[in-house]
């Protein structure tokens, strides 16, 4: 059967957004995956792992003049119709701060910044019915007991140009609080792009999901961690993905759970909710928040504006 379908995933070298894209692959031969990573080389080898049903094409998304230029170029690549994007890639700095070209702290810049911009970019090229996927996590909701600080959400044009109080050198907080506060921000831009859509006021017959991966220990969100805290993450917490019960599970297994997401056809009306693995919840009680979801909406669409 050949491919009439291009499902279009942020992140897809490694971890999670591999899995998926191999997941997708393997559970519907309609489908074209295109994955997308910072290096050349590595985005075109794990394409090719993947297979003929595989494209690979850089993206930078700490640059805001990249995703404009791979959203405006994404049609040229003679793929399929683009049916689904997975807004999958993430960083978490540890220490410091670190700006993006645009002058926008990285940790906000990448996990939301970008891909708010290249979702909105993109609609019009997503063909109905179509499905978009914002890979939040738990860690967004303080009442979860991840071990990590809670979000913490004041305006995004802060989030943007934050006034650093707590020292730049040593590990601490403020990188993983903007990580959590990040993935809030996926969450709130679900919701709020969910009741754009289906309101009609943009793109119909979309639908807007959030996706919890769980922890997924061992893998390179957690690169920069040192010490006890990098023994942990690269040897210890791995060994719990056998432990039922507990959100904490392998690329792969979270990658067949994202996958569903886009071939499910039990899911092809649901829109605006928050699936942790295979379970619709209900997520952080600041992420239902219209106030939050409406200067977020707002200040981002100001912060990707061209000169």
């Amino acid at each position: 059967m050949s491919t009439s379908r291009t499902v279009l995933i942020t992140g897809g070298t490694g971890s999670l957004g591999y899995r998926a894209a191999e997941a997708i692959l393997a559970g519907d031969s309609s489908w074209q995956v295109v994955i997308t990573g910072r290096s050349p080389v590595r985005v075109h080898e794990a394409a090719h792992s993947l297979g003929d049903r595989a494209v690979g094409i850089p993206l930078d998304l700490a640059s805001l003049y990249e995703v404009r230029r791979f959203a405006r170029e994404f049609g040229e690549h003679q793929l399929p119709p683009l049916h689904a994007i997975i807004c999958n890639a993430g960083i978490q700095i540890v220490s410091g701060t670190v700006l993006t070209i645009d002058g926008i702290e990285q940790t906000f810049a990448v996990n939301h910044l970008a891909h708010s911009l290249l979702v909105r970019e993109l609609l019009a090229k997503l063909q109905a019915p179509g499905r978009i996927i914002f890979v939040a996590s738990d860690t967004h909701d303080p009442t979860k007991p991840t071990g990590m600080p809670a979000p913490a959400y004041n305006t995004a044009w802060d989030l943007a140009y934050p006034d650093d109080t707590d020292g730049t050198s040593s590990p601490g907080p403020t990188g993983r609080r903007r990580y959590t506060t990040s993935k809030l921000c996926n969450v709130l831009t679900t919701y709020e792009l969910a009741r754009q859509l289906d309101s009609g006021t943009v793109q119909p017959q979309i639908t807007v999901n959030a996706f919890d991966p769980g922890l997924m220990p061992g893998t390179g969100l957690g690169r920069d961690y040192h010490g006890i805290q990098g023994l942990a993450w690269r040897y210890l917490l791995p060994a719990l993905t056998v432990v039922p019960g507990i959100n904490v599970h392998t690329p792969r297994r979270s990658g067949q759970a994202l996958a569903r997401l886009v071939l499910d056809p039990d899911l092809a009306t649901t829109t605006g909710k928050y699936f942790s693995g295979h379970r619709q919840i209900r997520s952080s009680s600041d992420s239902y928040d219209p106030g939050k979801a409406e200067d977020l909406w707002t200040i981002s669409i100001k912060l990707t504006e061209t000169p």
